[in-house]
């Protein structure tokens, strides 16, 4: 054997390295849509993936996955891994996240006071949507219904603090 075949990696591992391209590609799909719009993609590796979402087949599911794992191997894979481990909650960061968001939610829900505090650690955030969420958890609650909106007000508050971290 040449010194350049003893370099190159194996069939074998181009494969397991294209596999892995090809599956990091399909968990971009479980990344919310505003987070997904902040990373840095080609254009056709975003349209693939908006072209994924759409086929319900399963051949032609697994042959977008295919392709998505080519276009995959001219993007660094790194950032899109770090931003998939956040989504997941899998850093201690998107943990810390997630308390902080799930704390001011019931703060915001017992306390009327609260509100002003969010506001102050979101500037430009919509005070209005915000007070509308609370008062619709707040009356669920006090029903006894199921949380829809408290969920919903949570789902507002990780967005919106995961964006200000960012920016910080």
């Amino acid at each position: 054997m040449d010194a350049t075949a003893q370099q190159r990696p194996s069939k074998s591992q181009r494969k397991r390295e294209m596999t892995a391209l090809q599956a990091l590609g399909e968990s971009l799909l479980e990344l919310p849509p505003a987070l997904l719009a902040r990373l840095e993609l080609p254009e056709r590796l975003r349209e693939a993936l908006a072209e994924m979402r759409r086929i319900g087949s399963h051949e032609g599911r697994r042959r977008q996955a295919q392709y998505i794992g080519r276009l995959m191997r001219d993007v660094d894979p790194a950032p899109l891994q770090a931003a998939i481990e956040l989504a997941r909650g899998d850093s201690r960061r998107a943990v810390a996240l997630m308390h902080r968001c799930e704390q001011l939610r019931e703060r915001l829900l017992a306390d009327d006071a609260a509100l002003a505090a969010v506001v102050a650690q979101l500037p430009g955030a919509d005070v209005q949507r915000l007070r509308t969420m609370i008062r619709a958890a707040r009356r669920e609650q006090r029903d006894g219904r199921p949380p829809k909106h408290a969920r919903q007000l949570y789902r507002w508050l990780h967005e919106h603090l995961s964006l200000h971290e960012e920016g910080a």
